[in-house]
């Protein structure tokens, strides 16, 4: 488990719009690491935040964008495993305001990013 910073980019929900970014991006050379869309926003993880946050304040379609704190969390592939990881948040009182993740056929292993409510208590409650 670890604190990462993701950018929230508002997108118009119209076709090709997520495209446009992912090609931007690309273009830009920047790697997407992980995406969640939602009806008119995209969350995107990328290694190099930095230069990430340059590329989009350069168009003006994305010099909308802010920087999140979230949680990216690797679980065994295999049934419960997300059940376990989000009743240990709720029955703490941690609400999780989004969730998505990545799958891999292939290996043991995913992992799902959450936006929560109180990411210092999430923090501690998943190391111990």
């Amino acid at each position: 488990m670890e604190r990462i910073t993701e950018i929230f980019v508002l997108l118009d929900n119209k076709p090709s719009t997520l495209g446009n970014l992912c090609t931007y991006l690309a273009e830009e050379e920047i790697n997407i690491e992980s995406i969640g869309v939602f009806h008119d926003t995209a969350k995107i993880f990328v290694k190099n935040l930095n230069k990430a946050v340059k590329a989009l304040s350069k168009r003006e379609e994305y010099s909308n964008h802010e920087l999140r704190d979230v949680l990216l969390v690797d679980l065994e592939n295999k049934p419960g495993a997300l059940a376990e990881l989000t009743s240990k948040l709720g029955d703490e009182g941690i609400n999780i305001e989004y969730c998505y993740g990545t799958l891999s056929r292939k290996g043991d292993k995913v992992s799902v990013v959450l936006d929560v409510s109180n990411i210092d208590r999430a923090e501690q409650l998943l190391k111990s």
